[in-house]
């Protein structure tokens, strides 16, 4: 059945004034649900691969514990539950099976036991594995996979695996807790497998993060999402970002120099996505202009999936006349704000890898100054707090830059609308 997905296009204005030079377009693309999407809830294929080095003894592994009992509870009897632990080995607690005999499941969780060191991509390895035996488009297929330190010179395996997992129709939840591991291989975890990443600061914030992570999953519409952007001559994409529901740079593949594809993974029944681009405008006459045409191509999963897809123009209307070109779409240009501070807290960290401290000062404060007119105070003062820390010590913060990476990526989580 069609229509299970609308595509609507918005521009950041009404109408652009021709001009004799280019010009930014921003576009924003909502991805919905629509309410013919069946309401029948798809199986889960779900593998936790979880970090049990020595450093994460104590409350780490005690709220582990608790938030694999929580999403064991959670999950349906046609569902599919594995569990992998690695340190520098390692282990499969479950092999992928259903939920029964949930007592001796919770059983074998309560008895699991944090030493040694890390190597991530055994642990990744082994989780793929299980998830391979039942991934597809008949259920939704995801690892959730935790750690709290550094990976043992494995993060080529470890991005490697990622990719092996998009292949296989799986996505990949990495979540780091504590300071001492890197987000730059998180981050490429998820890009890899059309997943995300996020920061957990405290443990007690572990078994939240596990439930929310089932709730999603069970809230999935549509899987193997992938755009197709066919540009009119001339127009060039600048960036693309998904903006909902969170803020992150997407990769994409050029298929010709008209032509680009980007995976954009799941779609949520209940909040969709949305994506940014940002165009570059050569000089026109006035009038009504077709810049780009979108299409989205999906599968339905189920017993029977389905395979479809829509499409969408996004026009644009150009004038001399300058009283037509003031106005702006308030939504898009809300969300245009909440990015360009994501991407000054990214620049200021590039900044400071580069040896441009003085550079990456003047980001942060610029940073700190537009989260502050957004109502974002604990942000801001975040940003100014890591600027003096540059000043003074000539860097930032492990757990500073967590904190403004993820927080920032998480503004369009509280617009006003």
């Amino acid at each position: 059945m069609a229509g299970e997905v609308q595509l609507q296009c918005t521009t950041d204005k009404p109408c652009y004034p021709s001009t004799s030079s280019k010009q930014k377009v921003h576009v924003l693309l909502d991805v919905k649900a629509t309410t013919m999407q069946t309401l029948e809830r798809t199986p889960i294929n779900l593998c936790m691969v979880i970090d049990r080095s020595g450093s994460m003894q104590g409350a780490k592994m005690d709220q582990v514990k608790q938030a694999v009992n929580h999403v064991l509870d959670e999950l349906e009897t046609d569902d599919f539950i594995s569990v992998v632990l690695f340190n520098e080995r390692s282990l499969v607690v479950l092999p992928a099976q259903h939920i029964q005999e949930l007592d001796q499941l919770k059983a074998r969780v309560n008895g699991l036991q944090a030493e040694g060191g890390t190597s991530m991509s055994k642990g990744m390895k082994d989780g793929l594995t299980e998830l391979i035996k039942h991934a597809g488009p008949t259920r939704i297929s995801r690892m959730i996979l935790l750690t709290d330190g550094q990976t043992w010179e494995d993060e080529s395996d470890c991005e490697h695996l990622a990719s092996e997992a998009k292949l296989n129709e799986v996505s990949i939840t990495a979540l780091g807790i504590g300071e001492d591991w890197n987000e730059v291989l998180l981050d490429a975890i998820a890009r890899n497998s059309t997943g995300r990443a996020d920061y957990i600061d405290t443990p007690d914030k572990i078994v939240t993060l596990f439930q929310e992570e089932v709730q999603q999953l069970q809230d999935i519409a549509v899987q193997g999402v992938k755009m197709s952007l066919r540009l009119s001559k001339d127009i060039q994409p600048r960036q693309i970002y998904r903006v909902i529901p969170d803020i992150i740079d997407l990769s994409h593949t050029a298929l010709s120099d008209r032509d680009i594809m980007v995976d954009i993974g799941t779609v949520e029944k209940q909040n969709g996505q949305a994506l940014l681009i940002d165009f570059m405008l050569p000089s026109r006459a006035p009038g009504r202009y077709r810049i780009a045409q979108t299409e989205l191509a999906f599968t339905v999963p189920g017993e029977t999936p389905i395979n479809e897809s829509v499409r969408s123009d996004v026009i644009i209307m150009l004038s001399d006349d300058e009283s037509q070109t003031q106005d702006q779409d308030g939504h898009v240009m809300n969300i245009v704000e909440r990015v360009a501070a994501y991407q000054l807290q990214l620049e200021a960290r590039e900044a400071v890898n580069t040896g441009k401290l003085d550079v990456a000062t003047v980001k942060l404060r610029e940073a700190a100054t537009r989260l502050l007119e957004m109502g974002e105070a604990e942000l801001a003062a975040e940003a100014e707090k890591e600027a003096v820390n540059l000043e003074e010590q000539g860097e930032m913060s492990a757990t500073g830059t967590k904190k403004l990476q993820y927080g920032t990526r998480k503004l369009t989580q509280r617009l006003d609308g």
